[in-house]
């Protein structure tokens, strides 16, 4: 059991500690950043109890797995749900804490809620299904929870610059991109991971290795230019 919860949870841990440590000019209190990590885990449960409820609404509405029920089901219920909570989780934490007073550090928190969340799944994962996934996960989904929560971050940090400069229209719009952008992101990546055929599979290959490249290449980008929030 021990060795399965380390397997399960030693993934989003070192991620979650790599990319606090990125945050050089200021770094954010631990408290506040296992606060969001805790948050993301019962942003978790909520996710599983409405995708039940909304699947379940899908299945009354289209015949399963037609393409229209898949793309509704990863794009519209599993992207929503599960980056909403997540984005609720972030917002609720972070956005009035007096700490939050760097671009970079909305990327901190949003990693946290993001990791938060993707540690419970894969405690969930790993217990029932055993070791063998958790390799998998550790390559994949884990760090797709990260990549989406580095995305949503980065817009969601500029929000809230824009909110401390008086300007509530292009804040509001940010807030949404913030949570668009890693919906779209989500989406793509479960509909391509679900799809069960060799060409499916190769285009989901090819989007796990360019998402690992891009968000390497931002994150060290958004960390450089890191600037200080203020009116």
């Amino acid at each position: 059991m021990t060795i399965i919860l380390f397997a399960a949870l030693f993934p989003p841990v070192f991620l979650m500690v790599r990319i606090y440590r990125m945050d050089k000019i200021e770094r954010e209190p631990g408290g506040l950043i296992l606060k969001l990590f805790l948050f993301g885990a019962v942003a978790a449960i909520a996710a599983g109890v409405l995708e039940s409820i909304f699947e379940g609404v899908l299945q009354a509405v289209f015949y399963k797995n037609s393409l229209a029920y898949r793309l509704a089901l990863y794009f519209l219920v599993v992207g929503w749900t599960e980056e909403g909570v997540k984005h609720f989780a972030l917002k609720r934490g972070s956005w009035n804490h007096p700490a939050f007073d760097y671009r970079f550090d909305a990327v901190v928190y949003s990693v946290a809620a993001a990791l938060g969340f993707a540690a419970f799944e894969n405690v969930g994962y790993v217990f029932a299904y055993g070791l063998n996934v958790a390799l998998g996960r550790a390559l994949t989904a884990i760090p797709g929870h990260c990549i989406f929560g580095i995305f949503m971050g980065y817009y969601y940090g500029t929000a809230k610059h824009f909110a401390v400069r008086g300007e509530p229209v292009r804040a509001q719009l940010y807030q949404r991109i913030s949570i668009l952008m890693p919906v779209l992101m989500h989406g793509f990546y479960d509909f391509c991971a679900t799809s069960g055929n060799g060409a499916a599979s190769g285009v989901f290959l090819l989007y796990v290795i360019l998402l690992d490249i891009v968000a390497f290449t931002r994150i060290h980008r958004y960390e450089k230019e890191d600037r200080r929030i203020e009116a």
